[in-house]
């Protein structure tokens, strides 16, 4: 017999209880990070979660108004839970497949941050920009006229 909408394995695995062990870790990584401003991550790949686990601690942390994909070498998806400075962090490989998953206790995770070197870089790009081109140039002035006018007083 066929069956028309078959069951993964894997969602027939229950919880076994360690999303609430995790749950109760959490908190006092956030509490830490509250008192210190020490950040934490937590690697759920290297624990023996079953998908009923991951599924139930995704349930009791819920998601938050946060989120972003980057797409570098495979996809990672990142959001704020709906525990403000709780972060899921997945990174999927290039075929799809989770290559780590963790939970990060910080104001934002560090891969969303920008690095001083990539900063650099852009602002050596910009300057270029400003320097050499000179239709960017002329449209930056009407802004600086505006940006002087309003920082003199005027409206």
């Amino acid at each position: 017999m066929i069956r028309s909408n078959p069951i993964a394995e894997s969602d027939r695995v229950p919880p076994t209880g360690l999303a609430v062990v995790l749950v109760r870790e959490i908190a006092a990584r956030l509490a830490t990070f509250v008192a210190t401003g020490e950040a934490a991550a937590i690697d759920l790949r290297s624990l023996p979660m079953t998908d009923g686990d991951r599924r139930e601690l995704e349930t009791i942390l819920g998601q938050g108004d946060v989120s972003a994909i980057l797409t570098v070498a495979g996809t990672s998806e990142i959001w704020e839970t709906a525990i403000s400075g709780v972060w899921w962090v997945r990174h999927r490989s290039v075929d799809g497949h989770v290559a780590s998953e963790e939970i990060v206790v910080a104001h934002v995770p560090d891969i969303l941050t920008t690095q001083p070197d990539d900063a650099r870089d852009s602002l050596a790009r910009l300057r270029s920009l400003i320097e050499n081109d000179g239709a960017a140039v002329q449209s930056l002035r009407p802004l600086d006229r505006e940006f002087a006018g309003q920082t003199q007083g005027g409206q």
